[in-house]
């Protein structure tokens, strides 16, 4: 099994496999075999391309999946001459912003061949010029670490310096709210009307969907006057019907006030759907959320805040922020009516962890004992032990430039414990008499865990399943090869089976998009999407994947590297996107 599961190739793998290869991927992390992996050009690329720049395509690329692959996330790494000499920065999600735009166009009447068309552009140019200026990121980041040349007064006036953006996480098309009027409906966008690039602070920023070039910021309480908290979630969620957006804000006080909140696609107005602030609930780290027909679901997780979220500005990033990892302390959950006005219907709790991404939630009828209806709401996450992770994603650490730090987390099992799994939990909410309950004395069951490889990270599914049952999971995982990315796995959440793709050695991944085909009746009838790098060549490709074998359709090819980002939307001809 060793030599099948570290070599290139398709692999499917059973449930009673699971336990063999997760052991075998920290054996590989223990060996160090991704020592030999290179990634460099996955998360330090510097080259913008404002014209666009026709691939190369080999295989074929369906032409029902023509449309628009937006991408964003971290790039260049490093700033040189500013005033402090060469700025480096420490951790890959405070990267400066790139977007990409991968423009697969269908084929004229009578030709058969797909063509791809990729362009990109940096988004933190002021971001820069403040930091040649100053010689470091006087804004709050999510991990920059601490300069020794910076004084305590120093670091104490930038909290009043003006922030600049970085917005470098997710997309969301067709943003309701903020814009009063349609944008452009041009070429094979015509769907598309804005694009704005998001992070875990409230501010969007709004970019030319043409060009790529950064137009304006947003700020969430331009939403609504009470959305005036620092902090919220890069991954809003939209109603699949009705395109309404969903999302929350956190505001920082004595104590911490969540707000939930919808924005109704059709009117642009904005609803507080609502509000919670109770003494034992801190602000916290939170990337996602949950969204079922019914209900919005927040798991606050056990990635609390010093200081109500005060220390943020202090320490001047989320990390050092963030207090020590408490395994006595539980998830706390909320379960919020939106379609009724009921507010806060329930509250639960799971065990301590942490996590970045949901992957999907639903709702199903059960009887109970005495004959009375029941409604039950299944979670999908990526679930990790604890908040380990966060610090396995320096630059030093993922491009192997600092062997004290790598040395470091072997010593402290630190690659254990960064291990995701995918994980189901279920809640039968109370009777409508009890939903006035305040405490979290009720708990969700887990359904299942699966382990890493047969489960990964970025996970997303056929958008028509959103908020449904669904049975595939997709995601990039880590089989030890290389550090953090090295193949593209698809997971049956019923049979526990996995189907794992993966590439020559330096083949990095990034997250996988699911294009369905048009009128496939399948979950699993469509193609994958994915930006490929070539670490030893240091260049690029799009590549396409069959989403029910993982096998390769098509590609497209660039001559540079492309950083593999973070995440992305794709928006099909003509049609708008929900963001993953």
């Amino acid at each position: 099994m060793s030599a099948a599961m570290n070599d290139p190739s398709i692999l499917h793998r059973t449930a009673a496999d699971e336990e063999a290869d997760a052991k075998e991927a920290l054996q590989n992390f223990e060996n160090q075999r991704w020592i030999s992996w290179p990634n460099e050009g996955a998360f330090d690329a510097l080259d913008e391309q404002y014209d666009s720049v026709h691939l190369k395509v080999k295989g074929s690329i369906p032409s029902w999946a023509a449309g628009s692959l937006f991408r964003t996330g971290p790039g260049q790494s490093m700033v040189e001459n500013t005033s402090r000499g060469t700025h480096h920065v420490s951790h890959w999600f405070d990267g400066f912003a790139h977007t990409h735009r991968f423009d697969i166009i269908q084929p004229p009447a009578g030709d058969s061949a797909t063509s791809v068309v990729y362009s990109s552009r940096g988004q933190s140019e002021e971001y820069i010029t403040m930091v040649k200026k100053h010689g470091w990121q006087t804004s709050v980041s999510f991990g920059q670490r601490s300069d020794p040349c910076v004084g305590i007064f120093a670091k104490f006036m930038s909290i009043f310096l003006p922030q600049k953006v970085n917005n470098n996480v997710a997309v969301i098309a067709n943003m309701p709210g903020l814009d009063s009027s349609g944008g452009r409906r041009v070429g094979h966008r015509t769907g598309l009307d804005n694009v704005y690039i998001t992070t875990d602070n409230s501010t969007l920023e709004k970019i030319d969907p043409e060009t790529l070039e950064p137009l304006e910021s947003a700020a969430q309480q331009q939403l609504h006057p009470k959305l005036k908290g620092p902090l919220s979630c890069a991954h809003a969620q939209k109603d699949p019907v009705t395109g309404d957006l969903f999302n929350f804000n956190i505001d920082l006080g004595r104590k911490a006030t969540y707000r939930i909140f919808r924005v109704n696609a059709d009117s642009g107005t904005t609803d507080i759907l609502a509000t919670i602030a109770e003494n034992e609930l801190p602000a916290a780290y939170i990337h996602s959320f949950f969204l079922t027909e019914n209900y919005v679901v927040l798991c606050v997780p056990t990635s609390h805040f010093g200081w109500n979220g005060l220390k943020i500005l202090w320490e001047r990033n989320v990390i050092d922020a963030i207090q020590p990892f408490d395994k006595s302390v539980k998830c706390k959950w909320f379960a919020v009516d939106r379609r009724h006005g009921r507010g806060v219907v329930a509250r639960f709790s799971t065990p301590a962890s942490f996590f970045f991404h949901s992957v999907n939630a639903f709702e199903q009828k059960s009887k109970g004992s005495n004959g009375e209806e029941i409604t039950n709401i299944f979670l999908d996450m990526v679930e990790y032990v604890n908040t380990d992770v966060m610090h396995m994603l320096y630059y030093d650490i993922l491009m192997n430039r600092n062997q004290d730090a790598i040395e470091d987390l072997r010593k402290r099992d630190k690659y254990k414990t960064s291990q995701p799994k995918l994980v189901r939990y279920k809640f039968a909410l109370p009777a409508l008499s009890q939903t006035h309950m305040g405490d979290y004395s009720l708990a969700a069951e887990q359904v299942f865990a699966i382990l890493s490889p047969h489960a990964g990270e970025l996970p997303i599914i056929n958008p028509s399943r959103s908020g449904k049952a669904h049975r595939y999971v997709y995601g990039t995982c880590n089989r030890g090869v290389g550090f953090w990315m090295d193949g593209i796995v698809k997971t049956d959440v019923e049979t526990r089976d996995a189907l794992i793709w993966s590439g020559p050695v330096g083949h990095t991944p990034g997250e996988p998009i699911f294009v369905p085909r048009p009128g496939g009746t399948d979950e699993d009838d469509g193609v994958i999407l994915t930006v490929v790098l070539d670490g030893s060549a240091q260049t690029s490709y799009l590549l396409c994947l069959d989403a029910k074998t993982l096998q390769e359709l098509g590609r497209a090819e660039t001559d540079f590297p492309i950083p593999i980002g973070l995440h992305g939307i794709h928006t099909p001809l003509g049609e708008p996107s929900v963001p993953s």
